[in-house]
Parts: structure tokens; C-alpha cells; sequence
């Protein structure tokens, strides 16, 4: 049976713009999320429309459309820069309209890797050690300081763009490049062999983690969005004791960087089981390949009672 809100919660809710597409290197993962949670929201019945701030070309003006529409609520479903990163979330509060997840700052530091990493360290979080790469010159002393293999990765994108798993020096150079070309910001990041885990979050809550198999190198774009190979396992490997241990670390980076209401953690677990945070995603991808609603309904929470509990935090 498919969930639906009442009356009296539709006209709480009143008019929800499902805000969707942007204009970053993440708008068609945005637009698959976005119709998903819309399509999510009107089947529990709330009164939703769909948004797209900019246009597939960039032709539309965000805040003349924001003007335009009567809308009493956002539901934030924009991926990667001007979306995910508190500029849009910095526009609505300006404008009194309420919206989903995390405010501005959570939102600014959730989508800068860099500054996410110095802040779980001034926190005493664990993360894998990493250096900065702000020139050429940077490539022989990181590669010194860290030893192989790496992970390159642009500083303020999502989706895994721009990144790479290097495993010499002749490869180092052309995988700094590529992150280049993506954000002047790249960080290089020890590789940690091992389990990879993502922990879904909501009302400031872990729901099960999952851990992700891949026969890639790694969980890049392909393997989040198209791949049929990927596999999401909840996990019998981990004793109820680290299990434990691996929903508090998430609960605990997702409170350090100020996030609120709903998002996802990313971890790894080292072959000796200690576990390090990658990051934190303060709107992970609401697709059909999605790991927050694949979290939720583990947890016996249906994808539409997931967008209503995230809209009912919207402030």
C-alpha cells in the first residue's frame, strides 16, 4: 500500500517546489533524483512541482523563477556547485522560503573535501592521511610523504568526477590534470584497501550501513549510476560491536560538520577494521540506484515515507 500523508499534512505542507537540475557536472544525476522525490511526494499526496532553476542550456534565471512561483516550501535536490554547496540554501533563507537538509555552512563545508578532512582532523575523526595539490611541484613531494596507491580527487565535486585511483608516479601527473579541469582545489588522499561502507542519515539518525562491492577500482560515476555489477550488501561481515562503531562515527562526522535533518557518510575500513571518513553528502542522489532510500527501506521505511520525513524537517 503506498503511503500517504493526511489532509491536515498536505495543507501544512502547502505548495513544494522539488528543486532539481542546476547547472553543475551533477545536473543529470539532479534530475533523476528530482523526479523520483516528485514523483515520491505527490504519490503520499503533498502538492509538489518540479523546478529547474537554470534550463538544460543555463537560459533561465534562478531567483526571477524563485520569484515567479508560489512556493511555501524547497525540497533541495540539487547535486554538485550552486546547489549542493549553500548558495542556493543562502538565496532561500534570503528569501523566507524554507527547504530541506542542511543550512549554509554544513552545506558550503559538506561540499568542500578539503576543508571536510581538516575539520574531521581538528575533531579527532579518523580520515586518510592526504596533502593538498596546488602545483606541479606538489606531485613528487605527495607522492614521497604518502607513497602509492592514491586517490585524486577535485575538491568540490560529487558523483566521483574527477577522480582517480593512481597507482604510480606516470600516472600521477595525468590524473592531477584531469581533477584540474573540475576545480582548482585537488586533494591527493592515501588509498585505503579495504571495505567500503556508506551510512544513510536521517532526522540526525544512522539507518543500516551498506557496504559496496564493485569490480571496478573503486565506486565511481559508472558504477553508482549505471553499472548492473555493483552490489549493495547489508552487511554480515562486521560483529554487532563494529557495526556499532561505524553508525557512531557517521552520526559523529555528520553532527562535526554541522549537517541537519538527512544525508550520507562514506567510509572505509582498512583490512586491520579500522574505519576512515571520506566525506559527507549533505543531498546524496535519490535515483534507483540510490543508497539513502535502498538504506531506508532496509530499515522498513518506503521511498515516499523517506521524502515526507525529510520535507517535514524543511525549515
Amino acid at each position: 500500500m503506498t503511503y500517504r500523508i493526511s489532509e491536515q499534512q498536505r495543507n501544512m505542507f502547502g505548495r513544494v517546489a522539488v528543486i532539481y537540475g542546476g547547472n553543475s557536472a551533477e545536473r543529470p544525476v539532479s534530475l533523476n533524483s528530482g523526479q523520483a522525490v516528485y514523483n515520491a511526494l505527490t504519490a503520499a499526496g503533498v502538492n509538489a512541482f518540479l523546478l529547474d532553476l537554470y534550463g538544460p542550456t543555463g537560459e533561465l534565471n534562478p531567483v526571477e523563477q524563485l520569484q515567479q512561483e508560489k512556493i511555501d516550501a524547497a525540497f533541495l535536490i540539487l547535486h554538485g556547485r550552486v546547489g549542493e554547496d549553500g548558495v542556493i540554501q543562502g538565496l532561500l533563507e534570503m528569501m523566507a522560503i524554507p527547504y530541506t537538509g542542511s543550512r549554509v555552512a554544513a552545506s558550503a563545508l559538506g561540499m568542500d573535501k578539503l576543508r571536510s578532512k581538516q575539520l574531521f582532523v581538528g575533531a579527532g575523526l579518523p580520515t586518510p592521511p592526504f596533502r593538498v595539490l596546488r602545483s606541479e611541484s606538489d606531485l613528487s613531494l605527495c607522492a614521497a610523504e604518502l607513497d602509492f596507491p592514491l586517490m585524486i580527487k577535485p575538491a568540490h565535486e560529487g558523483s566521483s568526477i574527477g577522480m582517480h585511483k593512481v597507482d604510480n608516479a606516470s600516472d600521477l601527473r595525468s590524473a592531477w590534470e584531469d581533477a584540474c579541469r573540475y576545480d582548482q582545489s585537488v586533494i591527493a588522499e592515501k588509498w585505503i584497501t579495504g571495505a567500503e561502507f556508506t551510512v544513510a542519515i536521517l532526522n540526525n539518525q544512522a539507518l543500516p550501513a551498506i557496504r559496496l562491492e564493485t569490480p571496478h577500482d573503486f565506486y565511481d560515476y559508472d558504477a553508482k549510476y549505471e553499472a548492473d555489477d555493483t552490489r549493495y550488501l547489508f552487511d554480515d561481515t562486521l560483529s554487532p560491536e563494529k557495526d556499532s562503531e561505524l553508525l557512531r562515527l557517521s552520526e559523529q562526522a555528520f553532527i562535526a560538520i554541522g549537517c541537519k535533518s538527512w544525508g550520507r557518510v562514506d567510509v572505509m575500513q582498512d583490512k586491520e577494521g579500522h574505519f576512515y571518513l571520506l566525506e559527507v553528502n549533505t543531498t546524496p542522489g535519490m535515483t534507483d540506484h540510490s543508497l539513502v532510500p535502498m538504506a531506508a527501506k532496509q530499515a522498513g521505511i518506503s521511498f515516499e515515507q523517506l521524502v515526507v520525513e525529510i520535507l517535514k524537517e524543511a525549515n
